[in-house]
């Protein structure tokens, strides 16, 4: 069976692909819209006003931690909203998981700084972080299932893309709109009240995503598993990837190494680097971030395309090698402190990201069953964004202040793309894969009362 043969008859706009891919590419861009406003903002305001006794080195990698913080709490939002996507459906969890976070963004609005409320102040950011970490740990396995589960197996990777536009669509909007309030506005206004706008505009953004999800319909692929077990879902979808799928998580997490340390550090360390480490003024950091997403927003889709025509393999193959090269070309670009050269290193870096992207919605899908998919794709997706997209900026600045040079990151960047190769190089190709009909080899079926 097909993946289409899955498809109602009769189309409606309710299981339009362009629809369902659009409503999964907003709720993902307004929750990494979210998300990322927190990352942008500890490099420049968070570490001033939340931990003004450090010293601005110190201080800035306080505000990281903070910033990872949310990634401790996604594992944990995986396997509970992922849970509740095997069990109850994919559309109600990502509403949830959208509410949640929006939630949490708009009360960051409103939190008093140290000044006011002392040690209480980064107290309740870390709880808001955590809450964020926790809706976003659901969010993007439920986005690309909605997509995936409704589309066709020749174009599965272009379509299930879409929401993979959602993180540099996102940190588009946050660093833009940063932007535009730092040039607005004096640097005095925007350290006291300027930044809150920006967070309070979630709650506009989270109508309009929330609005598009409601209108979308359950996928058929979950519908017709529901209908097909006797005995209902796995009781404990989690607990059945985590005792028969492992090898499949750890494998697509692995591969995910380059591609997530490198868009922490293409996309929010880069801007600590060019303001601290470079001394340049934060719009030139900004406006090389926006447009590296710019870029990663138009070629995501192109991408994807190819990996549908020659397979996931060559794709993640080049990515990962070029990761490896770019690391240490990204500091050389940088240190020239020239505008241009600035730009490039992150555009380039992000273009990497890009290619990575485009595959990682199709591939993950390809490797879980139906009754277990949203909690083994959001389980090997929130792994490695907490062994590598977290730390990535903690590790980055750190090495800095051991070695003073750029090129001990690259190094660690290196790293994380040798990673991403040999788990590539381990991986079977998964383009032909009937996401219906999910074979995963030497391991047992799932036990409904697991």
């Amino acid at each position: 069976m097909t993946d289409t043969a899955v498809q109602p008859s009769k189309r409606t706009a309710h299981t339009s692909l362009p629809l369902i891919a659009g409503s999964s590419l907003a709720g993902t861009a307004v929750e990494w819209y979210d998300f990322f406003l927190y990352g942008t903002a500890s490099a420049l305001v968070f570490n001033q006003l939340f931990f003004p006794k450090a010293d601005p080195l110190v201080g800035t990698m306080l505000a990281f931690a903070t910033y990872a913080v949310g990634f401790v709490a996604r594992p944990v939002g995986a396997a509970v909203l992922g849970h509740y996507g095997d069990r109850r459906g994919r559309r109600a969890t990502l509403i949830a998981s959208l509410l949640l976070m929006g939630a949490a963004t708009f009360l960051i609005a409103l939190l008093p700084p140290y000044s006011v409320l002392g040690a209480a102040a980064p107290a309740l950011l870390v709880l808001l972080r955590l809450v964020q970490g926790f809706a976003l740990g659901g969010e993007w396995g439920g986005a690309v299932l909605l997509v995936s589960e409704h589309g066709d197996r020749t174009r599965r990777a272009f379509w299930a893309s879409w929401p993979n536009v959602g993180p540099p669509l996102g940190n588009l909007l946050a660093a833009g709109v940063l932007a535009l309030l730092g040039a607005v506005m004096s640097e005095d206004a925007f350290l006291d009240w300027g930044w809150r706008i920006a967070f309070a505009l979630s709650a506009l953004l989270v109508i309009i995503g929330l609005w598009l999800r409601l209108y979308v319909a359950e996928t058929p692929l979950w519908k017709q598993a529901e209908a097909a077990q006797s005995g209902g879902p796995p009781r404990l979808p989690v607990g059945v990837v985590v005792r028969h799928h492992w090898r499949q998580v750890v494998l697509a997490a692995a591969t995910r190494f380059g591609e997530n340390a490198g868009f922490y550090i293409y996309s929010l360390l880069v801007i600590t680097y060019v303001t601290e480490m470079l001394d340049l003024d934060k719009s030139i950091g900004l406006t090389a971030v926006m447009i590296g997403q710019g870029i990663a927003v138009v070629t995501i889709p192109l991408f994807a395309v190819m990996a549908d025509r020659v397979g996931r393999r060559p794709i993640y193959l080049a990515a990962s090698v070029a990761t490896i090269i770019w690391g240490f070309a990204f500091f050389a670009l940088l240190d020239t402190r020239n505008t241009g050269a600035i730009i490039a290193a992150v555009a380039g870096g992000l273009l990497i990201f890009a290619a990575f992207s485009a595959v990682i919605g199709a591939f993950f899908s390809e490797l879980f069953p139906t009754e277990i998919r949203y909690s083994g794709i959001s389980l090997a997706y929130n792994l490695a964004s907490v062994l590598a997209g977290s730390l990535a900026p903690i590790i980055a600045v750190a090495l800095y202040s051991r070695f003073g040079t750029g090129y001990a990151i690259g190094a660690y960047l290196a790293a994380m793309g040798a990673i991403s190769l040999v788990a590539t190089l381990i991986a079977k190709e998964t383009r032909t894969i009937d996401l219906a009909n999910v074979d995963v080899p030497n391991t047992p079926e799932p036990s409904r009362q697991s």
